[in-house]
């Protein structure tokens, strides 16, 4: 059992705390927000992920978990820290890491024997440089430790399964006891331990992220000449995904990615390639390509339409994937901002991700399922993928449109059956009805 504090309990802290202390392990999680603190103490999630709040209960109620605002206590009692506070994006793109650095601080000035401080936020290449010198600058005289990164590799919405069952353990070190403590630490998870030093460790996490976030602005603007061509995206990607080399993952063509972590990450990774001196082209090619996707299915939505002003627009989805209550860089907040800017209405839901939409999107109807949302709407858009949308009555959903419209951002419905139900049905990247959206400028 290792005696371990995780300083951030956002979805990154609180997650890899809860699973930690699901192995054994005696965990603090620590945070700044009271208000967080006092909702977990009584067990209240204050993200939705599945499956986390039974790890949370069951931990909590063995004593290997408890949260707390106290710091410097925490460090006191615990051997491995990691750092998992956020690294939100600058207005350049840049990562800020004042919140790293402060805590950095905070715990040398709090430590008065050995500790393992280990970076979990994603952080640029260098940091651990830069957390090391912090901390030696401001840690008693005498007391050692020892600085490790550990990127994280979880998804949201599948986030404890990621833990409990990830591909590989990334560990930059540079020491064997660092390397010794980490390896002893995730040995019950009985997968394939990636050794590094730290920078490589470091870089693995931007470049794996920076990379996916590739294959799907590659497999998007492939749905653009598919759209030209009559091809079917749906055939191009099982064709390619069948290839060993390339794989089917992160190649369903849609509205691009969001959430917290790829357009970040990305935008980081670019800045942090300008400081360095190479101009990471493909990368703002990837960043591009993401943004026209949003833009293009807005054109689509008004062209089925004719127009914009006065219709009243159905949104299926709310969080930037399904599975998660997160809206941080949804794609259906730049939908739904570029529908209203053209006079249209809107009508949504989502299962999870509503109440936290409200505040940023307070002036659109919430309803309570699908149907409220359909009914009397001018076009049903399917903005994410959640399985309850796959499965809606689509008859019913016809008969509550005023016109039998759905533009799908995700590609959930089998075109042959949207014919024979009589729907004009849109998607992406699929000979679904002649309307594109596009034209050879775009591309």
């Amino acid at each position: 059992m290792k005696r371990v504090c995780i300083v951030g309990s956002g979805y990154v802290g609180l997650v890899t705390g809860s699973c930690l202390s699901d192995l054994g392990n005696k965990v603090i999680c620590v945070d700044n927000d009271k208000e967080k603190i006092a909702s977990l103490r009584q067990l209240k999630m204050p993200i939705y992920e599945p499956g986390l709040e039974e790890i949370v209960r069951r931990n909590t109620a063995r004593g290997r978990l408890e949260f707390t605002t106290d710091l410097k206590g925490s460090v006191g009692r615990s051997e491995i820290i990691f750092i998992a506070v956020g690294t939100p994006p600058k207005e350049n793109g840049e990562a800020d890491l004042s919140f790293v650095e402060s805590v950095s601080k905070e715990i040398a000035e709090s430590m008065k024997d050995y500790h393992l401080i280990v970076e979990k936020s994603t952080v640029p290449v260098q940091t651990g440089l830069r957390m090391k010198e912090t901390i030696q600058d401001n840690v008693n005289k005498g007391v050692e430790f020892d600085i490790a990164s550990n990127p994280e590799f979880l998804r949201e919405g599948s986030a404890v399964d990621d833990f409990m069952k990830p591909d590989r353990i990334v560990i930059g070190v540079e020491t064997e006891k660092a390397k010794q403590i980490l390896t002893e630490l995730y040995q019950p998870l009985e997968v394939p331990i990636i050794v590094t030093d730290i920078q490589s460790a470091e870089l693995i996490k931007h470049a794996s992220n920076s990379f996916l976030a590739t294959k799907i602005s590659f497999i998007n603007a492939l749905s653009i000449i598919c759209e030209l061509t009559g091809a079917d995206i749906k055939m191009v990607a099982k064709g390619m995904g069948m290839d060993k080399r390339i794989g089917h993952f992160f190649l369903d063509a849609g509205l691009g990615f969001g959430g917290f972590c790829f357009p970040k990450d990305l935008a980081a990774f670019i800045r942090i390639s300008e400081r360095l001196g190479y101009n990471f082209e493909l990368l703002k090619a990837v960043e591009k390509i993401n943004r026209m996707q949003k833009e293009r299915f807005i054109k689509k939505i008004e062209e089925v339409l004719w127009n914009l002003k006065g219709k009243t627009i159905g949104i299926l989805g709310l969080s930037f994937k399904p599975n998660t209550d997160d809206i941080r860089f949804a794609p259906s907040i730049d939908i739904i901002e570029g529908l209203l800017k053209g006079g249209a209405k809107i009508k949504a839901y989502d299962p999870y991700a509503m109440d936290k939409m409200s505040k940023v999107l307070p002036d659109i109807t919430y309803c309570k399922d699908a149907y409220e949302v359909a009914c009397a709407s001018d076009a049903l858009v399917i903005v994410t993928e959640w399985s309850e949308f796959k499965e809606i009555n689509l008859e019913k959903i016809k008969k509550l449109l005023n016109n039998p419209i759905i533009i799908d951002g995700r590609n959930i419905y089998d075109i042959d059956k949207m014919k024979e139900l009589g729907f004009k049905y849109i998607s992406i990247g699929r000979k679904t009805g002649g309307v594109t959206g596009a034209s050879f400028s775009d591309l």
